[in-house]
């Protein structure tokens, strides 16, 4: 058996273990570990596992991931999100789907402290879904809107998502983080204007509510805004400007946070025990994860089926935008079946060399188009992990009517993506600017 074969057949085997319901870590070391026994031998495909272990493990860029998490879930039990809501509310809340509206700002405020569209989707629903309740706004709206906008958390950096794919892929997550605003904010922008063309043509799904005075709105803006501008001041922009590296900037936000909150009052011993709690949890998963993908990493590589892929690519009498559209295709198709993670984890050694050595597409920009369409995957069925969560928030409004909700928000990101591929400097121009 060739080693493309054998690269396929492991391939397959993957899928059909993850459809047995077996942890995708698992299935990716069991398949990775399995096939570069067979194309090598068994002690050496122990070897490779014992080393890539080690090495994964023990590099510092790594480090960078629990320091933003932590940052995230401080942020999250700290209340930032209920006082952005409050902000987000008071400023465009009397618009028809007003409250929707203000679900996509806060979310994409969120964001920029919490990097995880799981805990923006889970933290702004549990504020947002009662309000939108209390102003009769129609269920599939509502709950569409909030696990759409979960989705800015993977876009609007700090993004765990792309410290992942930075790491996947060698590439400076400083730059990602840049390249993400532009992209990120548009989308938010989008989002925001379907959603009120769609109220605006039937005001039974999202009734205006009501205008706030200017001085509330002030009163808003000291109280929410303020702490995520110096939160996002001290860590991102000190990273930005080149000040400390992304793990710093991680612990600098985590400080940051916990000083703010302290400040106004929302800080206590047991919020700083849960986050760690759910920061080592979550840390564990990555990391779990990154392992296996770098196992399994291996196994493609000398399977050789990235170059197969790359090669098939360049035979093929067809425009790049036409190859880059069948990679997107691909991504989405599996982003229905896979998490986001596992899914950059497992395709990056695949594609990347593809769309960087064969097509010539910036790795920054591709980075920044991947992740949008990861996004796509957790709002679309059957796994779309935003819409579980919001199910799980949103008091027995069924599976389907979220998922149904969810179509105009698609089509958003859709256009979004249209315009980055048209408009490639929407993603590389601010990571342009760092040397």
């Amino acid at each position: 058996m060739s080693p493309s074969t054998a690269g396929l057949i492991g391939i397959l085997a993957f899928f059909f273990l993850i459809t047995l319901k077996m942890p995708i870590a698992y299935a990716m070391a069991m398949v990775g570990m399995a096939g570069f026994a067979y194309l090598t031998t068994t002690s050496a495909a122990f070897a490779m596992v014992s080393t890539e272990l080690f090495s994964t493990f023990s590099r510092y860029s790594l480090s960078v991931i629990p320091m933003f998490i932590l940052m995230g879930f401080l942020a999250f039990h700290a209340g930032i999100g209920a006082r952005l809501y409050d902000l987000a509310y008071k400023m465009v809340g009397h618009l028809p789907g007003g409250l929707a509206i203000a679900t996509q700002a806060t979310c994409a405020l969120f964001g920029a402290v919490c990097g995880s569209n799981t805990a923006t989707a889970a933290t702004i629903g549990a504020i947002a879904l009662p309000e939108m309740r209390k102003y009769n706004y129609n269920p599939s709206l509502s709950t569409a809107s909030v696990a759409a906008g979960g989705a800015l958390g993977v876009l609007i950096p700090p993004s765990v998502i792309f410290i992942v794919y930075g790491i996947a892929a060698e590439q400076s997550v400083g730059k990602l983080f840049m390249a993400g605003i532009i992209p990120g904010f548009l989308l938010m922008f989008l989002y925001m204007l379907t959603i009120y063309i769609t109220a605006r043509r039937d005001h039974t799904l999202g009734p205006a509510g009501q205008k706030s005075s200017w001085r509330a709105r002030y009163m808003a803006l000291g109280g929410g805004l303020l702490e995520v501008i110096v939160i996002f001041a001290i860590s991102l922009g000190g990273l930005f400007a080149g000040w400390f590296m992304p793990t710093e900037a991680g612990a600098v936000g985590v400080a940051g946070v916990v000083l703010v909150s302290t400040a106004k009052g929302n800080m206590s011993l047991a919020i700083i025990r849960n986050s760690l709690a759910d920061t080592t949890r979550t840390t564990a998963m990555i990391m779990l994860l990154v392992a296996a993908a770098v196992i399994f990493g291996r196994f493609m590589a000398i399977s050789r089926i990235p170059f197969v892929m790359a090669e098939w690519a360049a035979g093929l009498a067809l425009p790049s935008f036409v190859i880059m559209a069948l990679i997107l295709l691909i991504y989405l198709l599996l982003g229905c079946f896979i998490d986001a993670l596992a899914l950059i984890l497992l395709t990056i050694p695949i594609f990347l060399p593809v769309a960087v050595d064969v097509l010539g597409y910036d790795p920054i920009w591709f980075g920044v188009i991947i992740v949008m369409v990861v996004a796509m995957g957790v709002i679309t069925p059957p796994v779309g992990m935003n819409v579980y969560i919001v199910k799980g928030v949103s008091q027995g409004v069924p599976l389907e009517v979220i998922f149904r909700g969810v179509w105009p928000f698609l089509f958003a990101i859709i256009v979004c993506l249209a315009l980055l591929i048209m408009v490639p400097g929407l993603a590389t121009y601010l990571p342009s600017l760092i040397q």
